[in-house]
């Protein structure tokens, strides 16, 4: 919602002005030549009535305010004149957003702010219209009263591209002059100015805006560049180091760290080196495994991808970014697990122009550090039940950190409770494409894991981490979108309520969901956790909102019931690796897309041994997937064969030593 009341009749707003006084005006209007709409009456009532709007839509409304058109009466422009609506209790909720940082009434708008929860500033068209002096003095009055939360910018370009961009250019210029002029006084420190610009840039949009439901609408952990003295204060004043993160092929999370003076000269452009090796070790030992066709010999580089590097909320002085593995400059190397899932979703978007979405719901066990009989013990945290709302109240302050750490990563958290298992929890994450999903959730484990450790707990994603206990998984819900409209989901009276397409995908998992298995829960311990009666999937069908089947349609919110909106697969655990994880489920879709495949008759009672089971231990899984040509083909046969020589590792390991799994809640 948007109003140019000040560059009509201005913003002295008669919130009570009636109906017909509105109706005579636009008649007074409509009669006038040329047709001008600049009756008092009709706009004040026009404004109030959008102010209803946007609050019955939960919409903030944008006010032009100061300086614009050039037959204004500025002196109407004037936010003060706003007193009346801001005062009135109707409207008292309703977000208002002045725009122009109300140029020449900075000070004014800077104050309304101040005082009123419910005014937001925007200096867009103040930069670039004004002078460098100009520009500088307006963002500067704003931000003398204003809080920072409240304040943000748009580049209020129009018509030709050159308006955008300078504008954007100017903005940063100016904003970085008056934070490092701030900071040079002693007014602010270098980390307040830094997360100063995160919010003005971007996070105060974000909220206002509801930003964060659009998928790709923010690339938000992209690395801000100002300039080159930004950075020049950001690497060698702030940060002290940054964490260059991968995950293997067995799930572990690992990571160089680099000297933040050294990776901004150097490794953000040309990586680290890695042995070959590293996407060969299992979860029990640091040594490749046989059968990987991997050793110490030969040497990856580590790029980091800069998209994805973000500050860690537990640790403000260091950042931390994911890394593609290349084999040499420009190229990708074949055990890449980032590079993996990035061919597979290519092939959806080049053969079928679909893109898949993906949402995990996290499960993990929080557990206490106790000494008995003179030896320590890891137990759980408490020993509440499903949803207990004793349960999340020994946990909120914890919970409340971990929200707020992924809330800054962008991460955006749809639903939080305590889970059936003795301190036990989950944490759904909203859906996004699929090496988005998988990033979100390798930072989410990071930010769960080192929330935890600072309060003397240990998190842990095993999925079976005490076998007389419920296991955790990591359910993933799919669902497929062309041109930004969900077209896995159907439409009442088609068959299963999914679209054609939206069958043919998930027939292709349901058909390869053996092999997958292998990727999606790869430890022995994974299948201590897939038991009948324990909603993880153990039986080879699917079903409409059955939670004992691995595959399972979901209705959305509002939808009838003969709709479904994506389907969720039971099966995946946290110790998989989730862009390899995702990537065999997607590859298993084209698949399904390419020959076409039907599903079976859904299972909608609950299943019994009438139904095949599925592999009931990782060595059953492993042979699938060895048999398994086409997802040999769409994933890498060097690739698959080194996962299974790590599978097979693991296999002979835990299976020589029962307790051994006991050390995973240290790895995973």
């Amino acid at each position: 919602m948007k109003s140019i009341a000040a560059y009509r009749s201005g913003l002295q707003i008669d919130t009570k002005v009636s109906k017909k006084a509105a109706e005579e005006g636009l008649h007074d209007d409509l009669h006038g030549r040329p047709v001008r709409i600049k009756n008092k009456s009709f706009i004040d009532y026009l404004f109030t009535c959008s102010l209803e709007v946007a609050l019955s839509f939960n919409l903030p409304m944008q006010i032009h305010t100061g300086f614009g058109d050039k037959d204004l009466d500025l002196r109407l422009g004037n936010p003060l004149h706003l007193r009346t609506v801001l005062e009135d209790q109707r409207f008292s909720k309703c977000r208002l957003v002045l725009l122009h940082a109300s140029y020449p009434f900075s000070k004014e708008a800077s104050y309304l702010a101040s005082v009123y929860s419910q005014v937001y500033l925007d200096f867009g068209l103040t930069v670039p219209k004004l002078s460098v002096q100009g520009m500088i003095s307006s963002v500067k009055e704003l931000l003398e009263l204003a809080p920072i939360k409240k304040v943000m910018f748009s580049s209020d370009g129009y018509a030709f591209p050159e308006t955008f961009f300078l504008g954007a250019k100017r903005a940063r210029q100016v904003v970085f002059s008056v934070l490092s002029n701030a900071c040079e006084d002693g007014d602010i420190t270098i980390p307040d100015a830094l997360e100063a610009i995160e919010d003005i840039f971007r996070r105060n949009a974000l909220e206002l805006y509801d930003l964060h439901a659009i998928v790709g609408s923010v690339d938000c952990r992209h690395p801000i560049t100002l300039s080159d003295n930004y950075l020049s204060y950001k690497s060698q004043e702030d940060v002290v180091f940054v964490r260059i993160i991968w995950v293997d092929a067995s799930g572990q999370h690992r990571c160089r760290v680099i000297p933040a003076k050294r990776f901004y000269q150097v490794v953000k452009e040309t990586g680290v080196g890695l042995t070959f090796a590293s996407m060969g070790m299992s979860s029990f030992t640091d040594g490749p495994a046989d059968g990987t066709n991997l050793t110490g010999v030969g040497e990856i580089r580590l790029i980091p991808e800069l998209s994805t590097k973000c500050r860690l909320p537990w640790a403000r002085q260091e950042e931390m970014v994911l890394a593609d593995m290349h084999i040499r400059p420009g190229e990708a190397w074949e055990y890449c697990p980032r590079n993996t899932l990035k061919k597979v979703t290519k092939i959806l978007k080049d053969e079928f122009n679909l893109v898949a979405n993906a949402g995990f719901e996290m499960e993990f066990y929080l557990l206490k550090n106790v000494v008995r009989e003179g030896k320590e013990q890891w137990v759980p945290f408490d020993s509440t039940p499903y949803c207990s709302t004793s349960g999340f109240d020994s946990v909120s302050p914890i919970l409340q950190e971990v929200n707020s750490a992924l809330q800054s990563l962008c991460i955006s958290v749809e639903q939080l409770h305590a889970e059936s298992g003795k301190g036990q929890f989950e944490i759904a994450l909203a859906h996004t494409n699929c090496t988005l999903a998988a990033d979100n959730l390798i930072f989410a484990h990071e930010v769960i894991r080192s929330v935890a450790r600072k309060h003397g707990l240990l998190a842990t994603f095993v999925p079976k981490y005490c076998l007389d206990d419920i296991g955790s998984g990591s359910h993933v819900h799919l669902s497929l979108w062309e041109h930004g409209e969900n077209v896995f989901m159907g439409s009442v009276g088609s068959q299963y309520g999914m679209s054609i397409l939206g069958e043919q995908f998930m027939a292709g998992v349901f058909h390869h969901l053996p092999s997958v298995l292998a990727f999606i829960a790869p430890l022995p311990n994974s299948y201590d956790r897939i038991k009948p009666n324990t909603w993880s999937g153990a039986y080879h069908c699917w079903g409409r909102e059955n939670r004992e089947a691995p595959l399972r349609t979901a209705s959305p919110p509002g939808v009838s019931s003969e709709v479904v909106s994506n389907f969720e697969i039971k099966s995946f655990d946290g110790c998989a690796n989730p862009h390899l994880g995702l990537a065999s489920i997607v590859a298993a879709g084209i698949d399904g897309l390419r020959r076409n495949l039907s599903l079976p008759m859904p299972t909608d009672t609950h299943p019994g041994n009438d139904l095949r089971r599925l592999p009931e231990e990782l060595l059953e899984s492993v042979v699938a997937l060895n048999e398994d040509e086409i997802l040999k083909s769409l994933l890498g046969e060097k690739l698959v064969a080194a996962v299974t020589g790590i599978r097979m590792a693991e296999i002979n390991y835990y299976g020589n030593d029962k307790e051994a799994y006991k050390q995973l809640i240290h790895r995973y």
